[in-house]
């Protein structure tokens, strides 16, 4: 079996492609998913029950089933309750920021967590609200701990957009499918496709040890 260079070179512009809207994919589900969790995160750690048992059920719910039931639901499913079609892109992006929020969530309240009680204690005898507490003093601290599961989180969240291709939406990975039907190359597309997703995770990996230097440094500053 030959490997075939040219199948690859004339393929690359529209693999890229692919690989755009797939980054495009991923920062839009994980910075709405940022949102999501930290919300979410907040609502736990409160006193408010209505809000950390419709969190729980969130988070439990989202993390018990696999992301791409949750693309057919809303891909397939709201559409027979709401009456109206979801435009694919829509629909990738609600179910990646849904998922990911879950799991940013508990990233958060694990930060959240980490920090010690002393620092609460200390806001709230400076007169600090729960809230402002949460905002000026734990936050803060908190983030140097949720960085390094949140970059694990965007290079896992770049990997899951594949799954989006069940639902005929164009990234990387739908673009080498529609690339073997034609041409049948199907060794040097998926390598090709593989090659792609490894330089972007690594790209990502790379990003994040170089926030964990930086951080790094402010503490010992």
């Amino acid at each position: 079996m030959s490997f075939d260079f040219n199948l690859i070179w004339n393929s690359l512009p529209l693999l890229l492609t692919g690989a755009g809207v797939t980054i495009e994919i991923t920062l839009m589900a994980v910075s709405l998913g940022f949102v999501i969790g930290l919300i979410t995160s907040i609502c736990r750690l409160s006193g408010v029950k209505i809000l950390k048992f419709i969190a729980v059920c969130y988070v439990n719910i989202i993390r018990g089933t696999p992301l791409l039931v949750q693309i057919f639901i809303i891909y397939f499913a709201l559409p027979m309750i709401i009456g109206q079609r979801i435009n694919p892109f829509v629909a990738a992006v609600s179910a990646c920021s849904l998922n990911s929020g879950a799991y940013v969530s508990e990233i958060f309240r694990a930060g959240i967590q980490s920090v010690d009680n002393g620092q609460t204690e200390a806001g709230r005898s400076l007169g600090l609200s729960w809230g402002q507490t949460m905002r000026y003093v734990i936050l803060p601290q908190a983030v140097k701990n949720i960085v390094p599961p949140l970059i694990n989180e965007f290079v896992s969240m770049t990997k899951e957009t594949s799954i989006v291709s069940v639902i005929g939406f164009e990234e990387l990975t739908r673009r080498g499918q529609l690339i073997i039907a034609k041409t049948y190359g199907s060794f040097e597309i998926w390598i090709t496709v593989a090659a792609i997703y490894l330089i972007m995770t690594c790209c990502i990996a790379q990003l994040g040890a170089i926030l964990e230097r930086r951080f790094a440094v402010g503490d010992r500053n």
